[in-house]
């Protein structure tokens, strides 16, 4: 057996989430409107195949892998990077004054919103039905926020860590990390997160809050040629 995290989106998709699962034996995905993360058992044409087939349109598949991706000429590779994958609970942090406030549907558009000014990753329209999803506000405005994604065995990812340009150096991801990573560790369960090996800021960070790295990934983004 390999460890759960060593291929995170089939994992999730076989386990707490198998439920979101489109796909089969062999090549799993999450419904786009949710998440455009795929996997297969393996890298073989028929798993290409099978992934190709639960693909449509301009529709992308985002892979998480130990060994980089050699696509077919069926597809494009949009995007080939490598990825840190950390593991920790990050400390708690209390911000006097500062509400943290559950996010749900009729956010969404404001969640969004931040997503697209901020460019953390994927995030879509039932992106937050995935897990708890936690913001801070400022005069109403949405500044700040950290939720859940993707759950492979008994670990829980924490993601769309991000924060509102005018409103950096306060400490808000911090407290909101602290936050997500409570709830996840009260239900018996781990933290990590996926970093672009590049941004080194945001690792810088996540070690300074008590996580550390437990392996590169190979983040793949795949388009299906017309």
């Amino acid at each position: 057996m390999t460890h759960p995290l060593d291929q995170p989106v089939w994992s999730a998709l076989t386990t707490r989430q198998q439920a979101l699962a489109e796909g089969g034996t062999v090549a799993r995905r999450f419904p786009p409107t949710i998440a455009p993360f795929a996997d297969m058992t393996d890298m073989s044409p028929e798993s290409f195949a099978a992934l190709g087939a639960l693909m449509s349109g301009s529709e992308i598949a985002v892979l998480f892998t130990p060994d980089a991706v050699a696509a077919p000429d069926e597809f494009k590779i949009l995007l080939a990077e490598t990825g840190e994958q950390m593991v920790g609970t990050p400390m708690e942090s209390s911000l006097p004054g500062v509400e943290i406030v559950t996010l749900g549907a009729a956010d969404v558009p404001e969640m969004i919103a931040l997503v697209e000014l901020t460019k953390p990753g994927p995030f879509s329209t039932r992106t937050h039905e995935l897990g708890t999803f936690l913001g801070i506000r400022v005069d109403g405005q949405l500044v700040a926020m950290t939720g859940e994604r993707m759950k492979p065995g008994n670990y829980t990812e924490m993601t769309a860590v991000c924060v509102h340009p005018s409103h950096r150096g306060r400490g808000y991801a911090q407290a909101l990390l602290g936050a997500v990573a409570r709830g996840i560790v009260a239900r018996g369960e781990i933290p990590f997160l996926h970093v672009f090996s590049n941004n080194e800021s945001a690792i810088a960070l996540y070690r300074r809050q008590g996580m550390e790295i437990r392996r590169g990934l190979h983040v793949t983004v795949l388009q299906k040629r017309a």
